[in-house]
């Protein structure tokens, strides 16, 4: 279900460059930094970029596009 929320014209308008550069709709890329800070407060001892690597890999097992990893 969809909300309406308020939120500054100035953050309108950084996650509307960001959306083009990432490919995302508006609504999209504000959804992507809200759950990005909230993994981030959630998990403070883990860096961005393995946060963005473990939600990608999640979103792979829920689209069953998964791999055997083979070490070595």
């Amino acid at each position: 279900m969809a909300t309406a929320v308020r939120i500054s014209e100035k953050l309108v308008e950084e996650a509307k460059r960001y959306s083009r550069i990432d490919h995302r709709s508006l609504a999209g890329q504000i959804e992507h930094w809200a759950l990005m800070g909230k993994c981030a407060e959630e998990n403070p001892d883990l860096p961005y970029t393995l946060i963005k690597e473990i939600l990608i890999g999640l979103d792979e097992l829920d689209e069953n596009e998964k791999t055997e990893y083979r070490f070595g």
